[in-house]
């Protein structure tokens, strides 16, 4: 797949490109980032919506599907409308009828990143065409007044980063060991550690956000397990090296060294960093245990990606 971006203007949930564009090869949320000049949730034909028309979410308020041989494509999408009329509708102003954010989920866009859509959940809000991932996500949407406000402020930062996670303001609260892509653990499966006792890494189409940091998953039976009790599976002192906590530090991590202590996952830095740490491991936790909660109070939402203390 594909996306490119270049000299964009947002408006009504789409990014129209003036010139140029620059080629990507990847993309980081939960749902995959399709087009090449726009960001729209297209299916491997490239007919968005699953086929359904988008008109008649406004004319008869419900999902309706769409015929392919009344098909029309704009920006990269192609849609499948029930009747001619209904194309001419859409032809005559794409704009009011096509789904808001590409086509994503609405309540995944408020959260900075993206998902697929569940055509049975669905809003006209201010005349606009807002889709969600399913009857959880619409209720997640629901229950945020600013549900709108925030998935209008993130789309532009969507669009800019080829449809790459990001982490929300309102997520920045927390001390968290994240790389540049807003993953804890590196992208790896936290849940794996304990099920699998092995690193594996999680794949772009499972991931949720919890605590100021997207987790990725292997498979979707893991994402709902960390969603059921992610304190259980959640790697301690914010993914940050357990043997430098043990000493008061904030040190990066090797997602492919870990241990299991007592039901809690511990990353470390280095072989040698994990050797030091079982030479004592019930002093070494204790000793973490007690420096983390003053780092959470004296550096949560302060320090910045990559940004570590120095070494021991």
């Amino acid at each position: 797949m594909r996306f490119q971006l270049s000299n964009c203007v947002f408006e009504f949930g789409f990014v129209f490109l003036l010139m140029g564009a620059i080629s990507v090869t990847q993309s980081t949320c939960d749902a995959k980032a399709k087009g090449d000049q726009y960001l729209v949730n297209i299916d491997d034909k490239g007919v968005l919506l699953d086929g359904y028309d988008p008109v008649a979410f406004f004319t008869e308020n419900k999902p309706v599907k769409g015929n392919p041989a009344y098909s029309h494509t704009w920006h990269e999408a192609t849609y499948h409308f029930s009747s001619e009329e209904n194309k001419a509708l859409f032809v005559g102003n794409p704009e009011k009828y096509a789904p808001q954010y590409g086509g994503y989920c609405g309540y995944a866009v408020s959260l900075g990143h993206l998902a697929p859509i569940d055509v049975n959940y669905f809003d006209i809000i201010d005349g606009r065409l807002i889709l969600q991932h399913n009857e959880k996500a619409q209720n997640g949407w629901n229950e945020n007044p600013k549900s709108l406000e925030l998935a209008d402020k993130y789309w532009p930062q969507l669009l800019g980063k080829k449809g790459k996670p990001i982490v929300p303001d309102e997520e920045k609260k927390y001390l968290v060991n994240l790389d540049e892509e807003g993953f804890i653990a590196q992208g790896y499966d936290v849940v794996a550690y304990f099920t699998e006792n092995k690193p594996v890494k999680g794949k772009p189409e499972f991931v949720k956000l919890y605590n100021g940091a997207f987790f990725a998953f292997a498979s979707e039976e893991n994402k709902q397990l960390f969603g059921a009790d992610p304190t259980k599976y959640m790697p301690q002192y914010g993914g940050y090296c357990a043997y430098a906590m043990s000493r008061d530090r904030l040190r990066p991590i090797n997602p492919k060294i870990f241990e299991i202590v007592d039901g809690r996952l511990m990353l470390q830095h280095s072989t040698g960093a994990q050797k030091l740490f079982d030479e004592d491991i019930p002093g070494n936790t204790k000793m973490a245990d007690g420096y983390w909660p003053n780092q959470m109070t004296n550096r949560a939402g302060k320090v910045k990606v990559g940004e570590y203390d120095k070494s021991l």
